[in-house]
């Protein structure tokens, strides 16, 4: 990583879904350049849990909108969100109990949160980044409302991006490919899955963590600040074959 170590000396970052896998990774790399991070989800004090003298681990599940509000109410300063908070539940999201949650957790929250953000984020002129997904722009036999959640973040990512372009608010997104997360450790173990699927990357490798939190960083940095409103697959080459 080439970014200045001072590069968010100053700022304030929320992390929803910051205590585990990418956006566990995204607070360490906020924090090493320089911001002070909220990281926020389930399991705080958990083992994929971020730490760093600048990271506040907070447990906060994004579906509890009291608490939610009540964690917004309480700051007084912010320059990045990032909406990470995601789960799926395969062909569960068959149910429509479980297509509900998943759609509420991916997506419906995502809004929430922004909204909650935005008069915060208008003062800084700050930026939200979304986590999409390679589902964005296909979808799958095996998990209906997660890919559902990741093409509708991708058209509230536009949304949001017109709404709070006039309040100096910029918006926009990443969409990953196979990452090596402790949610893809079952996968990446099964070799009659995993090995088609490494064929197909045309970098022959899964990605890290930290390369989707290099992506957010840049997209949340003045080095994007004529940028809102994309999508950016972080995939390795995976959706151009």
């Amino acid at each position: 990583m080439s970014f200045a170590d001072y590069l968010f000396s100053g700022q304030v970052v929320v992390i929803t879904g910051g205590t585990s896998g990418i956006g566990a990774a995204t607070a360490q790399v906020f924090a090493k350049l320089g911001a002070k991070v909220f990281a926020s989800g389930l399991d705080a004090d958990g083992p994929h849990a971020p730490r760093h003298d600048r990271i506040e681990c907070v447990e906060l599940d994004v579906r509890d909108r009291s608490a939610v509000e009540g964690f917004f109410a309480e700051r007084d300063r912010l320059d990045v969100l990032v909406n990470c908070a995601g789960i799926s539940r395969d062909r569960d999201e068959w149910t429509v109990n479980a297509f509900d949650t998943v759609m509420d957790i991916n997506l419906a929250a995502a809004f929430r949160t922004s909204q909650l953000a935005r008069p915060l984020l208008a003062r800084s002129g700050g930026s939200i980044v979304n986590i999409a997904s390679m589902y964005s722009t296909f979808g799958a036999a095996d998990r209906p409302a997660y890919s559902a959640s990741k093409g509708g973040m991708v058209q509230l990512t536009k949304s949001l991006a017109i709404e709070y372009a006039g309040e100096a608010i910029r918006v926009n997104a990443v969409a990953p490919g196979w990452i090596d997360t402790p949610l893809a450790t079952g996968l990446f173990a099964d070799k009659a899955v995993s090995d088609p699927i490494q064929a197909r990357i045309p970098l022959a490798r899964w990605g890290d963590p930290t390369e989707v939190a290099d992506t957010i960083a840049f997209l949340a940095s003045p080095l994007a600040r004529y940028v809102t409103g994309v999508s950016l697959p972080v995939d390795g080459g995976y959706l151009t074959v």
